[in-house]
């Protein structure tokens, strides 16, 4: 197995052919994007614990049809780590500068776990150039996380997300977690697939290498930490009009929930058999919902 410590980005990127790595300069950082194939641009953008890495069996797949750009979000992987920024609206207005840069007029955009929520907020903000909007298993932060409970649910088919609270927690985290990482990676793809070897290990390495340094656990949190500000703002948001797709494994449920409220134009696609990380579990499957509601 190839040790990703000695992988530079080149050497990642030529696992996944006819891909590219960029950077670009938008609202005072720097972000860092893989871009590929020819066709109308779709963004996409990672959640926590992962960087573009996630999208990497299903790019090869959309990059028939469209123009594939990864966006690892400000303070994952090799974009910039900066100490503030971190709402969800702001994370949107960077996006939006990188669209703008790349001189798009109009996009379709989508994420997964914290990646939906920045892809959600960018069609909120600027619905004006959003096409259409995937969301992939996990809504935008609501109220209702504030219902959250603090303790597992004694019998309760429940799986306790204790990283939500412990990830609020600021300057501990890192210290307890510096160089230890794939502890957090480990549990969560443990408990969160249903197919354990839709992940490698080698996939997993990859992450805890993205995460294991200070400032790469203190940036990932504040993504969490802004929750708040982000409930917050969704209390304003206009009904998108635009067409909206949910696609989940574990989260259906959820984006059942919460997306029929935000949008009037939706369709919900659940995956069977399938845990939180369905990019990983069902690449091809995700891949043909994403291109069927882009036709």
């Amino acid at each position: 197995m190839t040790d990703y410590k000695n992988v530079d980005i080149a050497e990642l990127i030529s696992l996944v052919p006819n891909f590219s790595s960029h950077f670009a300069e938008v609202n005072g950082i720097k972000l860092h994007y893989v871009e590929g194939g020819q066709g109308d641009p779709l963004i996409l953008i990672p959640g926590y614990p992962e960087t573009w890495w996630a999208y990497h069996k299903v790019m090869p797949i959309l990059a028939s049809r469209f123009r594939v750009v990864i966006v690892e979000l400000r303070g994952m992987g090799n974009s910039d780590k900066p100490m503030e920024g971190y709402e969800k609206k702001n994370m949107a207005k960077d996006v939006f500068e990188l669209v703008e840069k790349l001189g798009f007029e109009k996009v379709c955009i989508g994420g997964h776990d914290i990646g939906a929520h920045v892809a959600f907020s960018f069609a909120v903000n600027y619905p004006e150039r959003t096409s259409k909007l995937i969301m992939m298993d996990t809504p935008h932060p609501d109220a209702g996380m504030y219902q959250l409970p603090m303790l597992p649910i004694l019998g309760a088919d429940y799986l306790y997300p204790w990283w939500l609270a412990f990830n609020q927690v600021k300057d501990l985290p890192e210290q307890l977690l510096e160089g230890r990482m794939n502890i957090v990676i480990d549990w969560l793809y443990k408990n969160l697939l249903k197919n354990q070897d839709s992940v490698s290990d080698f996939d997993k390495m990859v992450y805890a290498c993205a995460y294991d340094g200070k400032d790469a656990i203190r940036a990932s949190n504040a993504w969490y930490q802004a929750f708040p500000q982000d409930i917050e703002e969704s209390k304003s948001f206009e009904k998108l009009v635009l067409p909206v797709i949910g696609i989940g494994g574990s989260g259906y449920d959820m984006l059942k929930m919460s997306l029929p409220d935000l949008a009037t134009n939706l369709q919900l696609e659940k995956i069977e058999d399938c845990g939180h990380f369905i990019l990983a579990e069902k690449p091809e499957e995700t891949a043909m919902l994403i291109m069927n509601f882009l036709k």
